[in-house]
């Protein structure tokens, strides 16, 4: 990671400009590329999620109603950027025209949408065939399911970015990663719904971590928990959080750039 290269990058960085419109189509397509080259995997992916959605729903019809995942929203933690960072392989994104945030966000929007047409509408398929569905009802229903689930992606990568981005100074992100991991899950609804819990603690996670907006909130707009004015404050909620955790992402990668421009000298 140390490396005399830092303070070209740290020059290049200063003179970056916007990225275009095509530039970042170009990287999530690349990203939405680069997934779907494993079709092995991704058919084992297909039918992993398929065979865990009959788990979990009978899990679920044994206890109530509820639960669910999506795996556009990856809630793992990404060793990809710790790793670059701890090799110095982070100089090379630093050395581009287009800032390391908007990079990794391109490509990683293109492998949720990989994701989505075959490790959610696939499973879901099969789920029609197998279970009654609840078909949502209300026309606003589907406009604010897509805008929650593109916002809970988006974040999900602030964050994970934020995580993984501590690697600057601790050099093995994997500590942070494996706490983000564990509260990701377990906070955001993967593993019950939050209903579950008392309900001022509910409020609090809502309003004060990010967590259900991860995956419980698209989950709940999808199947109509609640009336359409509490969905549409469901993905007001989600933008205050995708705001403040980019917030964080570019400010942490000010910092730890600045910090690798001290190490190379």
């Amino acid at each position: 990671m140390v490396s005399t290269s830092s303070n070209v990058a740290a020059r290049r960085f200063a003179a970056r400009s916007p990225i275009p419109l095509h530039a970042f189509v170009v990287l999530a397509k690349a990203g939405f590329r680069r997934y779907s080259t494993y079709r092995q995997a991704t058919v084992a992916g297909i039918f992993t999620n398929s065979v865990f959605g009959f788990l979990r729903c009978f899990v679920m019809l044994g206890v109530a109603t509820g639960g669910g995942t999506l795996a556009t929203v990856q809630l793992m933690g990404d060793a990809q950027l710790t790793t670059r960072i701890r090799t110095g392989e982070i100089v090379s994104d630093l050395l581009r025209p287009i800032h390391p945030v908007i990079t990794y966000l391109a490509t990683d929007l293109g492998r949720a949408t990989f994701a989505f047409l075959t490790r959610f509408v696939a499973p879901v398929i099969v789920g029609l065939v197998a279970f009654d569905f609840y078909i949502p009802h209300r026309v606003a229903t589907y406009p604010l399911f897509a805008i929650s689930l593109v916002l809970a992606t988006s974040l999900s990568f602030a964050c994970r970015y934020v995580v993984s981005a501590t690697s600057y100074w601790l050099l093995d992100g994997r500590g942070p990663q494996l706490g983000w991991t564990l509260l990701a899950t377990l906070l955001g609804g993967l593993y019950f719904p939050l209903r579950f819990l008392p309900g001022p603690l509910v409020a609090t996670l809502w309003l004060a971590t990010p967590f259900p907006s991860l995956l419980q909130a698209p989950l709940d707009i999808a199947v109509e928990r609640t009336s359409t004015p509490i969905a549409i404050g469901y993905v007001g909620v989600q933008i205050v959080w995708v705001v403040l955790a980019f917030w964080a992402a570019f400010a942490i990668q000010r910092r730890g750039e600045r910090k690798l421009v001290s190490q190379g000298g």
